[in-house]
Formats: C-alpha cells, sequence, structure tokens
C-alpha cells in the first residue's frame, strides 16, 4: 500500500486551522466527508470513538487518528498540516501539527492495519516530515506525499 492509495490532491491540506483536538477532529471530517460521501458527522463520531480508547497522537508532533465505518465502501485518507500545533494528548505530550487521517470499512480488517501501517512508515521518514512541516501549499504538499510515495509493505 501507497500513502497516495490513501489520499488524493483533494484530501490533502496544508493549512487546517484548529486549535484545539475536538475541532481539528471536526475539520478532519468535513473534509473527509466532501471525498467520501458520508455526512461529516458520522465520521466525527467514528474517529471521537476511538480517540476514547486512546490518543491516537503518535508522538514528535504526529497524529493518525482513524475510524471504521459500516457505510463506507473503500479506504480514506486525510493529510493536514497545522498553523499552530494543538495539544492532542499524545504520548509524549509533544502538540501535534502533522494528522494523517485514516477512514476504512467495518469489513476491511487486514486492509485497516496495512493502511495504518503505510502512513505510520511513511511517518518515520524525519526528511520528509521536516519538508511537510515547511509546505504550506495544498498541491506542494501533495507533490511531497506523491514524489515520495512507494509502496510500505505491512
Amino acid at each position: 500500500m501507497r500513502p497516495t492509495d490513501l489520499v488524493s490532491p483533494d484530501s490533502v491540506c496544508a493549512s487546517l486551522r484548529a486549535t484545539t483536538k475536538k475541532h481539528l477532529l471536526q475539520e478532519l471530517s468535513e473534509k473527509a466527508a466532501k471525498i467520501c460521501g458520508l455526512p461529516a458527522r458520522e465520521i466525527f463520531d467514528a474517529l471521537l470513538h476511538r480517540e476514547r480508547l486512546g490518543s491516537t497522537g503518535i508522538g514528535e508532533g504526529i497524529a493518525i487518528p482513524h475510524g471504521k465505518l459500516a457505510k463506507l465502501k473503500g479506504i480514506y485518507g486525510v493529510f493536514g498540516r497545522l498553523d499552530r500545533p494543538v495539544d492532542f494528548g499524545s504520548l509524549d505530550g509533544a502538540p501535534v501539527d502533522l494528522v494523517f487521517m485514516i477512514l476504512t470499512p467495518e469489513s476491511s480488517g487486514a486492509d485497516h492495519l496495512k493502511a495504518l501501517a503505510c502512513a505510520a512508515r511513511m511517518l518515520r521518514d524525519q526528511g520528509l516530515v521536516a519538508t511537510l512541516r515547511g509546505t504550506r501549499d495544498d498541491d506542494a504538499l501533495y507533490s511531497l506525499i506523491a514524489q515520495r510515495s512507494k509502496p510500505f509493505a505491512a
């Protein structure tokens, strides 16, 4: 699975304006609703349900919120860069400024885990992460992801 299997030019945002974790999840849900066709509220509820189990902030300013939805017909991702980092309850306590949200069908099984692994592996590349943080244009942000998009096996 490649990062570009999860995101498209329409699902990348270089200037998310949320100031809290809840507002960030709402902003991501609204963006996702436009690309997957489900109501933003259903997406937000799925993300919030998962966050209640434990933060998806993985550290070093990165979060990978994710959720499963029964009505979803495929795997969708939204990648974003925040204008200002927000407290996300991350494992290391660092505020989050990069987020890779993943939505999968409830029946996705291993594909859900493959998508999470793909996002995590992409965001382990410190050079890419630094460049993503400095990019303030949606098209340029997607281009960076696409240029570095290679298969990441689960």
